[in-house]
């Protein structure tokens, strides 16, 4: 019996042949791939500018360079690190504040804890939408730069408006478990022209030209390679959330009448990077260990706050939702390379575990 995947990349003959096609080239550095994927990718999102490079944490970090955020981030402590590591690297700080029962930040804890900070940085967890619009009316509210953190959450959208063009600049993430890759790879898009020149400047060691330079930059670049994969998977990326949505509402289904699991929910703002469920966490560990007895590798995202991490408790906040969701969490597969029989094993398997 085949293992069942928390993520598996799906990748077929047209991304062969793009790589193929830029190997005989020789052209492997950023080139005109890489510039046709930016002009895609901000076609597809609706932005004006996109500007691409080697990874998700990189995006994060050019963006909050690029939009000279100072001091104090808000953010929230229930992600992956890349999302505070990058704040640190921007020399600010984190403010971290509590999330909703969705694991997505709370608007009313960014509204209380506004004193001396200077940008917001919401995470679009799992691929739901996090209350970007409310979100983004506090920033513009209180002057506070806006920077989404869309790694998760490819193509999906509120009221029609991609997420990631809601404040001065979005990032995304190509990593291989996303709903699109380019094996590694990130992007910023922006409708700052400002900000998008920066931020080319900064991802190409700040220069304007061969041996010019204009600021202290970073050889955060893309391959040719990645951008010849990320054009094809560009391509596919709304079909894939159709499967990924399609997946999580079977799921939901056939799994409605368990008492002892909490489902999330089938909304038009969710492209289910993640189907993540909540149970007790005193049978958290028997369960995953069910699944696995099953060949079903499920995960746990995430197991800790980010402020219980060394580098990260001199930020420890007072966020109970957040403590809670650590310790009940589950994603289950759902991803765009389940068929309907690897669906149909996940729901038998879950069916089938005491509680």
């Amino acid at each position: 019996m085949k293992t069942i995947n928390i993520s598996s990349p799906v990748l077929g003959e047209e991304e062969y042949r793009a790589v193929k096609s830029v190997m005989d080239s020789g052209q492997l550095a950023q080139g005109k791939l890489v510039e046709e994927f930016e002009k895609n990718f901000a076609q597809y999102t609706g932005a004006k500018y996109a500007i691409a490079v080697n990874n998700g944490t990189a995006a994060l970090y050019v963006a909050l360079l690029a939009c000279e955020v100072k001091g104090n981030v808000i953010t929230t402590p229930f992600t992956f690190v890349a999302t505070a590591n990058s704040i640190l690297y921007a020399n600010s700080n984190p403010r971290f504040v509590d999330v909703l029962g969705d694991g997505n930040i709370s608007p009313l804890e960014v509204s209380s804890n506004l004193k001396s900070a200077n940008a917001v940085m919401p995470v679009h967890l799992y691929g739901k939408s996090a209350e970007i619009k409310e979100l983004a009316e506090i920033c513009k509210n209180n002057n506070l730069i806006l920077i989404e953190d869309a790694a998760q959450a490819h193509g999906c959208k509120v009221d029609g408006k991609h997420v990631g063009t809601f404040g001065s600049a979005g990032c995304f993430s190509f990593y291989p478990t996303k709903n699109m890759t380019t094996g590694e790879g990130g992007i910023i898009i922006t409708n700052d022209k400002e900000v998008a020149e920066k931020a080319r400047l900064i991802r190409n060691h700040g220069q304007t030209a061969r041996y010019e330079y204009k600021t202290l930059g970073f050889n955060f670049r893309l391959t040719e390679l990645a951008a010849a994969i990320g054009i094809e998977q560009l391509k596919k990326l709304d079909k894939y959330n159709l499967t990924r949505r399609k997946n999580a509402t079977q799921l939901n289904q056939e799994l409605e009448n368990l008492e002892w699991i909490d489902l999330p929910e089938i909304i038009d703002s969710h492209v289910f990077h993640l189907y993540t469920v909540r149970v007790k966490s005193s049978m958290r560990e028997r369960f995953l260990n069910h699944l696995k007895s099953k060949d079903i590798i499920a995960g746990v995202y995430y197991p800790k706050a980010l402020y219980e991490y060394d580098h990260l408790k001199r930020f420890k906040a007072k966020c109970p939702v957040t403590d809670v969701l650590t310790r009940e969490v589950v994603s289950i597969p759902v991803h765009h390379g389940l068929n309907e029989h690897d669906i149909n094993r996940i729901i038998e398997a879950i069916k089938s575990f005491k509680p």
